[in-house]
């Protein structure tokens, strides 16, 4: 039987996506909205170059929760709350922030603090709640 994990653990992983991630999302979902993909049109937007799509952004949640802890092989996914609050970029270094807020030991669930922040500026660019079921972890 796997350790138990307590409200309040933290867990932080560093990532970044390439303009290649962005193209295959893009192909898998079908939404090439230009703002994602093309550089000039990007240029006359108040982002100012190419920014990543916001479903891709927050993808690293369940990329994460997933496979790591404080989730990890065997969690189930049942809610994402999720607020995008400035738009990310490729080739840019980020952090995912997890804290686990909240347990409930007889339902094997947790409601998991998420967040994302630029590595280099510290500031905040997607948090929210995910709420995940684990009979080994929670």
């Amino acid at each position: 039987m796997s350790k138990k994990i307590a409200v309040g653990t933290r867990y932080e992983h560093e990532f970044r996506f390439s303009q290649d991630d962005v193209v295959a999302f893009a192909n898998l979902t079908g939404d090439h909205n230009p703002i994602h993909l093309d550089a000039a049109y990007a240029a006359t937007t108040k982002f100012k170059s190419p920014i990543i799509h916001g479903h891709l952004s927050s993808s690293v949640f369940t990329r994460f929760l997933g496979m790591g802890e404080p989730g990890g092989p065997g969690s189930i996914y049942m809610k994402q709350e999720t607020e995008y609050l400035r738009p990310m970029y490729v080739d840019t270094d980020y952090i995912v922030i997890f804290e686990v807020a909240e347990v409930d030991p007889v339902r094997h669930i947790a409601r998991i603090s998420t967040q994302i922040k630029n590595k280099e500026t510290g500031k905040v660019t997607i948090r929210g709640i995910g709420t995940l079921m684990n009979e080994t972890h929670y």
